[in-house]
């Protein structure tokens, strides 16, 4: 008589990580989708620091200045005293970059003018074809020289 004898199966221990692999997907979709929509706003009081003044001996920087009513004054014009409208101050800008494309430009922002005059200046000088503009500050010595 012949006996047969079945081999046991030994038990896999292997485990399946394909339901794993799924879950992980979905949950970086929802975390892509999610991350640009959160926003938060933190409240910060920006540091006061002492720049590095400009070189005496180079050519003075154009100075665009923004007053605390919001009107612009550029230091190049025939009255730098005289306000000028956006439009002008772009144009007067735009002639100045022309002939000298390596003139500086620098904003000058009264203390009490918001931020966005400021950004909104600045985005006007970009426009007139500044490559980059610097921010004047008064440094802890009020020297009132133009500072990077």
């Amino acid at each position: 008589m012949m006996t047969v004898t079945r081999s046991r199966r030994k038990p896999v221990a292997d485990i399946n990580v394909v339901p794993y692999i799924d879950v992980m997907l979905v949950l970086l979709i929802i975390f892509m989708v999610t991350a640009p929509l959160i926003t938060s706003g933190v409240n910060v009081e920006l540091p006061k620091a002492n720049a590095a003044p400009i070189d005496p001996e180079s050519k003075p920087p154009i100075v665009a200045s923004v007053d605390r009513d919001g009107q612009y004054y550029l230091s190049v014009n025939s009255d730098p005293n005289a306000p000028l409208s956006a439009e002008d101050l772009a144009v007067l800008v735009a002639s100045h970059m022309q002939m000298d494309a390596s003139n500086r430009i620098v904003v000058k922002g009264d203390g009490s003018v918001s931020y966005n005059q400021i950004v909104q200046l600045m985005v006007l000088l970009q426009r007139a074809g500044v490559p980059s503009v610097g921010l004047m500050t008064d440094g802890a010595a009020a020297d009132n020289k133009p500072r990077r």
